[in-house]
């Protein structure tokens, strides 16, 4: 399997559209059927072995445990209960509307009632329109789809590692279905009065200071694939901060920036992964330093805080 493979977004538009309505619908499903985590850390997808994951949910709402898995192995969604029972359908040959009805029918098949309080797209287009209406998004390139959870499996297994160096509140590594990206965010501790006229799930996001890093695979304000970060609120001077490798960028972004390695770039490094990490400690040690934290308390080298413990050999 070759590193960091070719994904360019023009080679996967539509599927990448119609794919990112599928996940907020099976999203907005765990949305609804989960106990809420600060951040919104209940929601987002997780990495598996043959696509990604809503976890183990329900229960809380009077519905069996129940999961749903998008396998873009063999590209359908499953849906099982605790109990051992499970439904599946093809992911090809679906429009964004047919996906929608097939997976509530589904969900009913094994004893499963969830209501999507918002049955509709969040912060997309078409934000205005219906899933159940959504016959315009129907395509599926099953090569494509691999590609992107291939791609997903690899930007993971990156950001996994550079997790395993801090030793403070973090997120996990986590798929968003809303902005279709995947992320891990590092916590200083204090908190973040956001002005009340801020919608609510900006709100509860930066209720306290982060640095997030992540990778997105393009979108119309930026057509191509690239790994970020940014700090949240960005404190004064950040962007005078050095970046590696060289290709990097601070980007603006409304009235903040992103850090930003384009993918193509990254794939050109001799080595691709050690890039991406360096890109990522590069943008932590900025914003960081910016903004007061304590580098050296919140280090853990090789994974380990205790300081009586050798490292592992590398």
């Amino acid at each position: 399997m070759e590193p960091f493979p070719p994904m360019p977004l023009a080679e996967w538009r539509d599927t990448k559209e119609t794919l990112h309505r599928f996940a907020q619908v099976v999203g907005k499903i765990r949305l609804a059927a989960s106990d809420r985590r600060n951040h919104w850390w209940n929601v987002p997808f997780h990495l598996t072995g043959r696509g990604i994951t809503t976890r183990p949910t329900g229960h809380v709402d009077g519905n069996p445990i129940f999961t749903m898995d998008f396998d873009f192995v063999g590209h359908q969604l499953i849906v099982a209960t605790l109990d051992g029972r499970a439904v599946s359908f093809p992911l090809f040959g679906q429009s964004v509307a047919s996906f929608h009805r097939t997976t509530l029918d589904s969900l009913a098949a094994l004893g499963v009632a969830v209501d999507i309080d918002i049955p509709r797209p969040f912060d997309l287009p078409d934000a205005a329109r219906p899933f159940s209406e959504d016959t315009e998004h129907a395509t599926y390139d099953p090569v494509q789809a691999n590609r992107y959870w291939q791609v997903l499996s690899q930007v993971a297994s990156v950001l996994e590692e550079f997790a395993a160096r801090f030793s403070g509140k973090a997120s996990p590594v986590h798929h968003f279905w809303h902005t279709f990206d995947i992320a891990h965010t590092r916590f200083s501790g204090r908190r973040v009065d956001q002005p009340r006229q801020v919608d609510p799930v900006t709100r509860e996001a930066y209720s306290r200071e982060v640095i997030s890093f992540g990778f997105w695979f393009g979108d119309e304000t930026f057509p191509e694939p690239a790994f970020y970060s940014y700090t949240a609120p960005e404190p004064a001077g950040l962007t005078a901060e050095p970046l590696t490798p060289a290709s990097a960028r601070w980007v603006p972004r409304g009235d903040s920036h992103l850090a930003v390695l384009r993918y193509d770039d990254a794939r050109a490094e001799s080595d691709p992964r050690t890039a991406v990490l360096d890109f990522y400690d590069g943008a932590y040690r900025a914003g960081a330093t910016r903004a007061g934290w304590d580098i050296d308390e919140f280090a853990c080298p090789g994974g380990i805080t205790d300081p009586h413990l050798p490292l592992p050999p590398i």
